[in-house]
Parts: structure tokens; C-alpha cells; sequence
């Protein structure tokens, strides 16, 4: 089963365009999600819709974050995706005739929705800020900041 990995490529996108600010095309934000520049564009036109990015068209033009970092949360940016599945497990079936399965599925569904409810309160407590600060702190030690261009190819 393919995960999504939407929220992990978007998250390490707004980091990299927070330390080069200016407009980022969606080729080479492509590049670094390791996807097509279409896909970048529908993914991002989300954000942009729910304030988070704007987009200027042109020569020069680009994406630009729109949003404060120390108040736009996890929760936040996985809502803007349209809250893609978070767990890849589920019930055989959902609405099963034996009682055996009835019981098992009375069991996980609780235990999907706490881990589920527990994930989402903690996407609400970190900050992109708090994800700048980790990523500052582990690049102290570094020589050469990591770019779009250098982490990618491009």
C-alpha cells in the first residue's frame, strides 16, 4: 500500500522556501517533493486558498509563503490537504453480520480513533516555527546550508 506523503513533502518544501525567501517555481518545488510540477501546482493551490502561500504568474513569479510561522500548526497544513487518511490500517468490513468481526471491529475502531485524535492534538501543538528551529539547531553543525537546488539535483 502507497503512503501519503503529501504533509512530509509540503512541511520540508515551506521549510526550505523560509530560509530562500522569494517566489519558488513548481518545477523546482517538484524537484524537491520528488514529484511533477502539475501535482505541485494542485497541492499547493490548496494552500494558497486557505492563505497559507501566494503565487504570482510571470516572469519572476513564483510561490511565496503567506502564512506566520509561529502560528500556522501541523494540523493546520494537514487540514489545507483536505485531512488525507492518517491511518493505513481499517476494518476488513464496515459493516460486518458476524458478531466475531462486529467485536473486533468495536475494538479497533476505538483504538484508530483515540491514535487518531491523539496524532491530530499533537499535529495542533508543533508550529512550522518549532520545525525551523529543530532544522536550524541540526544545521548549526553544518558548513553548507541545504538548498532546493543542492539536496536535489536540480
Amino acid at each position: 500500500m502507497k503512503r501519503d506523503s503529501r504533509l512530509s513533502g509540503v512541511l520540508h518544501v515551506l521549510l526550505h522556501m523560509a530560509e530562500q525567501p522569494g517566489p519558488h517555481t513548481s518545477e523546482t518545488l517538484a524537484l524537491a517533493m520528488n514529484t511533477n510540477p502539475v501535482v505541485v501546482r494542485r497541492i499547493m493551490a490548496g494552500l494558497r486558498e486557505q492563505g497559507f502561500l501566494r503565487s504570482q504568474k510571470g516572469h519572476g513569479g513564483g510561490w511565496t509563503i503567506a502564512c506566520d510561522f509561529s502560528r500556522t500548526t501541523l494540523r493546520d497544513i494537514y487540514e489545507a490537504l483536505g485531512e488525507p487518511e492518517i491511518l493505513a490500517m481499517g476494518n476488513r468490513t464496515e459493516a460486518p453480520g458476524c458478531l466475531v468481526e462486529q467485536a473486533v471491529n468495536a475494538a479497533l475502531g476505538s483504538a484508530f480513533d483515540a491514535a487518531e485524535a491523539m496524532l491530530l492534538t499533537r499535529f495542533g501543538e508543533v508550529t512550522l516555527a518549532d520545525l525551523s528551529a529543530d532544522f536550524h539547531v541540526r544545521m548549526a553543525g553544518r558548513t553548507t546550508p541545504p538548498t532546493l537546488e543542492n539536496e536535489h539535483g536540480a
